[in-house]
């Protein structure tokens, strides 16, 4: 079945000292970390009144072994702060790791963090980590999350030096991207630190903490957009300089000297990429200290979104092949083999190469040598007349009608692009999984695509009735016009996938059955599908139609999704 996707929960502590969760060694648990306030937020813990209430909220006593739910085994505490404890723990139903945080149901923060969590839930995007389950019962609030053990903390990330400028790019890209997602809906972080922020190893980053962090810290803010975006520019700030934006130490790395104020990034630490240097200004100042030369400073995670989206892409780095070493003859080579290991180097007498026999000369040799040359005439020609008949084959099936992806590969496209509308999710029995990551398929951009939901175990979308007909993405092209062709990047290869158009008298259609015009087979694709039709077909709706999902890495998960799609008239 499709887990929800949202985050979970990341908790700070105000105390400093070492928590349970870096003695657990586990840089994905549930990002239960000691860390301090910034100052920025108003943190409901801060006074006396509600602290002492919540430390009195005591949940009963938990062990390891105790179940919740007659699923949820717990396994290990790593944080008990503030009256809520967090553990480690095994979901039996699924047999899956599983993050759970723990509250008595009369906890101050029991039913505001039990609101987020279920509100944060309900976003459905892939790139901030689940919330599995939300629960009341027997007098305890629990919060149920995924385990992540193959992603790792940016703290852990920034420890071992600052990010490459493609990296960076990345950080800032995705984290920003989603944060304006999770904004629309009305949901906010609060605190985005690189604690809360996970790389795969894929290079994805994933947010865990959404809504539910705040909740559980009684944080509020007065401009949730603005902290957000501040957060993000701290989390660029630090990738590219590995120093803390700020005086004070953080988060494993050192502030900036004292004094001195916020300086750019390229003026901390030599090689900064510049147009980053100066992103990672514009989301961290206000007020007046960004410079003249810059452009305004970003406030709102789309604002920030939009400004790495107008710099110039910047690519991967090149992989960097080294020389092999010169090769060296061996002392078994040299003639030194069962020499007495204390003779001298130079007392090894290399023994000379013995000289190769002469070429044969005699009657039955040149007789051998015609032999061997005839029969190597004889299979040249043999191998000649073979590729000439594939040849011509090729060419008589590429030249038959009906042909729409020829063998040598996909046929170039002589057609203009046609204009794009929009683009929904295909999803007719079921919620969608992103309908609002739907446009990223014609934005121009393949770093950014619409992605599935996860499935566990089931790579035709949990071989469940809602989800019979698959997924995909119908394409909107605005009127009734001749197609000629199709291009569609995959987000994944290995996808099984089909496209189609629906009449041309077709009006908003939803349904699988609406798309009565075939344009290429079910079969499974690779990073690109492309399709050139012999015939145009008439049609304002197109759908590019995803029925199986390719494995996503995990031990039983399947995931896929499109980055980009192109019309051809």
């Amino acid at each position: 079945m499709a887990e929800r996707s949202t985050a979970a929960v990341d908790v700070a502590d105000t105390s400093g000292e070492e928590p349970l969760t870096a003695k657990a060694g586990k840089a994905t648990d549930d990002g239960a970390k000691a860390e301090k306030v910034s100052g920025r937020e108003q943190d409901a813990a801060g006074t006396d009144e509600e602290r002492a209430e919540a430390i009195e909220a005591q949940p009963p006593e938990l062990h390891s072994g105790h179940k919740l739910a007659r699923r949820y085994r717990l396994e290990e505490c790593v944080t008990r702060l503030d009256g809520f404890s967090s553990w480690r723990a095994v979901d039996e139903k699924l047999r899956r790791a599983v993050g759970v945080h723990i509250l008595p149901a009369d906890h101050p923060r029991g039913r505001p963090v039990l609101s987020a969590a279920r509100s944060s839930a309900l976003l459905g995007d892939p790139r901030f980590v689940q919330v599995l389950d939300a629960v009341e019962e027997n007098d305890l609030v629990y919060v149920v999350h995924e385990w992540l053990p193959d992603a790792t903390e940016l703290t852990t990330v920034l420890a071992n030096g600052p990010l490459e400028p493609h990296d960076a790019y990345q950080l800032v890209s995705q984290v920003s991207q989603a944060m304006a997602a999770a904004h629309r809906e009305g949901l906010s972080h609060l605190r985005i630190t690189p604690g809360s922020v996970l790389r795969t190893e894929s290079g994805q980053y994933r947010i865990r903490g959404l809504a539910v962090m705040a909740a559980l810290r009684g944080i509020t803010c007065e401009s949730p957009q603005r902290a957000d975006t501040e957060a993000i520019g701290a989390l660029l700030y630090a990738a590219l300089t590995q120093r803390w934006p700020y005086e004070n130490d953080a988060h494993g790395l050192t502030g900036l000297p004292k004094g001195v104020g916020l300086i750019a990034p390229d003026q901390v630490r030599a090689g900064v990429h510049r147009g980053l240097s100066e992103l990672a200004m514009r989301a961290l100042i206000n007020d007046g200290a960004t410079a003249s030369r810059q452009e305004p400073p970003c406030t709102t995670p789309e604002e920030l979104a939009k400004a790495v989206a107008a710099m110039p892409r910047i690519r991967p780095p090149e992989t960097a092949f080294s020389t092999p070493p010169p090769y060296q003859r061996t002392g078994y080579q040299q003639g030194s083999y069962r020499q007495s290991s204390g003779a001298a180097p130079s007392s090894r007498a290399t023994q000379p190469v013995p000289t190769p026999p002469p070429p044969l000369q005699s009657r039955t040799g040149r007789a051998l040598k015609w032999s061997v040359s005839a029969l190597l005439i004889a299979a040249l020609g043999l191998g000649s007349w073979q590729l000439a008949d594939t040849l011509l084959k090729r060419e008589k099936d590429q030249d038959a009608p009906g042909n729409s992806q020829p063998a040598g590969g996909p046929k170039k496209h002589t057609g203009k692009a046609l204009s794009v509308k929009g683009a929904t999710e295909f999803s007719p029995l079921a919620e969608p999984f992103s309908e609002d990551e739907a446009h990223n398929v014609m934005d121009g951009s393949p770093s950014t695509a619409w992605v599935t939901g996860k499935f566990l175990g089931w790579p035709n979308f949990g071989n469940l009735p809602p989800r019979a007909d698959g997924s995909g993405i119908i394409i909107d092209l605005g009127s009734v016009k001749d197609i000629s062709g199709i291009q569609v990047t995959m987000y994944r290869p290995g996808q099984t996938v089909e496209i189609r158009a629906a009449a041309p008298s077709a009006a908003d259609p939803t349904a699988l059955g609406d798309f009565s015009q075939r344009l290429s087979k079910l079969g499974k694709s690779g990073d690109k599908l492309d399709v050139k039709l012999d015939q145009p077909v008439k049609s304002r709706y197109v759908l590019v139609h995803i029925t199986k999902l390719p494995p996503d890495g995990t031990s039983d998960g399947f995931r896929g999704g499109i980055s980009e799609i192109k019309i051809f008239s």
